[in-house]
């Protein structure tokens, strides 16, 4: 593994975990990381914080992500079923420092 890429941990919906090594040097969210992966995100506003279709659960590595900004609050708090540890995975810039990070699919009604 090179240093540019990171190991991150994806639970789907269904309960299935995978590990995925990403790529840092590319500017991409983990929302498009997401995507690019083949994994069931809408990201219907096409990652400006407006929709909340790519919101994921971070399982480990909460303190490894950058800190939320009023309009991703903004966007979860519009969720009726938002966790704690819940974030836009659009708003999340893949980096070095997220190596390890374990996330779950956020559940879709």
């Amino acid at each position: 593994m090179e240093t540019n890429d990171i190991s991150i941990q994806v639970e789907d919906r269904e309960g299935n975990i995978s590990t995925l090594i990403a790529p840092t040097d590319m500017g991409l969210s983990l929302m498009e990381f997401l995507k690019a992966s083949e994994y069931d995100i809408l990201a219907t506003c096409g990652g400006m914080a407006l929709c909340a279709t790519c919101c994921v659960d971070v399982m480990e590595g909460e303190e490894k992500l950058n800190e939320m900004s009023d309009d991703e609050y903004a966007m979860l708090d519009t969720l009726p079923d938002l966790l704690p540890n819940s974030r836009l995975a659009c708003q999340l810039q893949l980096n070095p420092s997220m190596d390890g990070l374990k996330v779950r699919l956020h559940a879709m009604d």
